[in-house]
């Protein structure tokens, strides 16, 4: 009412009442109550409630709606003829017991490498670490081509060392069992994050107090280390199986070669051989696919809270000393990287250094031709290339205003519309993205209200599908930086009577700008790459770079090919870099490269 006053003219006759006196009695009031309502933390609330329910809650419920209904009505015999499919039984068993094998062996090699480092005084540790989380970071397809090339007859690498296969063998990764080995090396990086920070609050006393009554380490690690850390191994387990079960990259450029097929590859390859006609049995075979992906998450989950072992005492526990295992224990740990990272790598680079496939890298052969293609002379390339960094960049000038208001109402409002945004987002990040793909082709495909035009074959489409499937990525390490502020700041300022929107820009966001601008590293390196959600949305109108990969190696362009993955896994170290500046500000655990 100061304000109001305040701004009128003065002038003789004409007082505050007389002004009032031409208002409607009550309408100002309503009009302010209606402003602060929808300014204030209830209207923050319904706002971002409406942003997750239409990014994330009405597509899943449009695709199980379409998976299970035709024409208004149950078609239970439609949902039997597609699930008693032949094709269908393979792939879902195939689907099954390779995602089941690449978890049991991304949990040996993740645990493994986190007892290494959390435990012991391994020298050149954060290098280590570094080398070993990488490849989490590099976009699956590109790995795939990697190790495709780093094995094949004419691999750039172990040809001129006598080591390559002979002409004419088929390629041992085009099969189950090759799927299930890189399956398994892309999601160690995944176990070993999770049972690192498990060893990291293991109680120092409980450690030295074992060490102090005569305790081996073999035997300190067999009864005391792997049951308080059991939990931490069960979560990273689940991590790798939902990752291995909805890895499109991997499963594609080997499956499909090998004939082996999964359930997100029969989802691929149904939309290109029928289009939007086979959308019901594409949604049925996708909600098949979050049926497994949810009872795998429950069962570690369950297994999970069985062996959780909860003790008091300080974090950080002692390093104990290898000794004589320092050399055997480097070799092995230098000798993982040298295979798994540097070799694929290696060959990658060679291919894309030559101008043909198979070709032997020498000072003749040597040429920068298929990188000046893809950045310059590739048209293709080059507006997959804009359209997938402006895509990207809209994405986090969106998603990291929003993770911030989102942090607020789930760090410090206990409510029921919380708990429902939390699990909207956390579902659409943790279903497999080819999911969000097919909900998405539902949700638009139809005009759209008051525009009257769809939105299914534009840039559109895929960017809705990034801000459902990235939200909860943006929302991590924003969390973990509310957890570090005190609420006194936030109470004070609301009782000096500071708005909502003022205090998000002048307390909160000053103490989240690390976390957000981690946040934003993240997702632009996550989004930039992205091929699990955007395969499927992808169209002549609108192209992104992450699905480029696949479509120009099997259009034979393996060598331009093997220049765009250079390139990405360029950028991915650029990235990394820049995140590792920031790297002081933030808490520990935000990025994952850090040791």
């Amino acid at each position: 009412m100061k304000t109001f006053a305040r701004n009128l003219p003065i002038s003789s006759g004409y007082n505050l009442v007389g002004a009032l006196s031409h208002i409607p009695a009550g309408r100002p009031f309503r009009a302010f109550r209606l402003w602060r309502l929808l300014t204030g933390e209830r209207g923050l609330g319904g706002v971002l409630f409406v942003f997750v329910a239409l990014l994330s809650i009405v597509p899943l419920a449009r695709l199980s709606y379409a998976a299970l209904v035709v024409q208004g009505s149950l078609d239970l015999d439609r949902i039997v003829d597609v699930l008693a499919g032949r094709r269908v039984i393979e792939a879902t068993i195939n689907t099954v017991w390779i995602s089941v094998s690449a978890t049991v062996l991304a949990t040996v090699l993740g645990t493994g490498a986190a007892l290494l480092v959390g435990l012991s005084d391994m020298r050149a540790r954060t290098v280590w670490v570094f080398g070993f989380v990488l490849p989490l970071m590099i976009p699956p397809q590109v790995t795939a081509l990697a190790w495709l090339q780093a094995f094949s007859p004419a691999s750039p690498v172990l040809g001129p060392l006598g080591l390559s296969l002979p002409p004419g063998t088929r390629h041992p990764l085009y099969s189950a069992g090759g799927i299930v080995f890189l399956l398994g090396l892309y999601n160690a990086p995944l176990v070993f994050l999770s049972v690192r920070a498990s060893i990291q609050r293991l109680p120092a006393s409980l450690m030295e107090a074992a060490r102090a009554s005569g305790a081996r380490p073999a035997q300190m690690l067999r009864d005391i280390v792997l049951p308080l850390i059991r939990g931490g191994i069960l979560a990273g387990a689940a991590l790798a199986f939902v990752s291995a079960i909805g890895n499109f990259g991997i499963q594609a450029m080997l499956g499909i070669p090998a004939r082996v097929p999964t359930l997100i590859t029969l989802i691929y390859r149904q939309l290109n051989s029928y289009g939007p006609s086979a959308l019901n049995d594409m949604a049925l075979l996708a909600l098949v696919l979050a049926g497994l992906t949810v009872v795998g998450m429950s069962v570690t989950g369950w297994l999970g809270r069985r062996g959780d072992q909860r003790v008091d005492g300080a974090a950080h526990p002692p390093r104990l000393p290898l000794r004589g295992w320092r050399w055997p224990l480097g070799v092995l740990a230098w000798g993982y990287l040298a295979v798994c990272l540097v070799l694929p790598l290696s060959a990658l680079l060679g291919t894309a250094l030559v101008t043909g496939y198979g070709q032997v890298l020498s000072l003749d052969t040597i040429t920068f031709d298929n990188f000046t293609n893809a950045l310059f002379h590739h048209q293709g390339l080059r507006q997959a290339f804009i359209t997938s960094l402006w895509l990207t960049v809209l994405s986090v000038v969106v998603l990291i205003p929003v993770a911030v208001a989102l942090g607020y109402v789930l760090t410090w409002r206990r409510t029921w519309i919380a708990r429902a945004l939390r699990l909207a987002s956390e579902m659409a990040y943790a279903l497999p993205g080819i999911i969000i793909g097919v909900a998405m082709i539902l949700f638009f495909l139809r005009p759209m209200p008051l525009i009257g035009t769809a939105a299914y074959g534009t840039v559109w489409v895929i960017l809705a599908a990034y801000l459902s499937n990235f939200l909860a990525l943006a929302l991590r390490p924003i969390l973990g930086a509310y957890g570090q502020i005190d609420r006194a700041l936030d109470e004070a300022a609301q009782l000096t009577g500071a708005t909502l929107f003022q205090r998000l820009r002048d307390i909160i966001l000053p103490a989240l700008a690390p976390a957000a601008m981690a946040s934003a590293i993240l997702v632009f390196m996550t989004a930039i790459n992205e091929i699990q959600t955007s395969v499927l949305l992808v169209s002549s109108r609108a192209q992104t770079i992450g699905p480029m990969i696949i479509f120009l190696e099997e259009a034979g362009s393996s060598t331009l090919a093997a220049a765009v993955g250079c390139l990405m896994v360029g950028l991915v170290l650029l990235l990394m870099g820049i995140s590792l500046i920031f790297a002081k500000h933030l808490p520990q655990g935000v990025l994952p490269w850090r040791d």
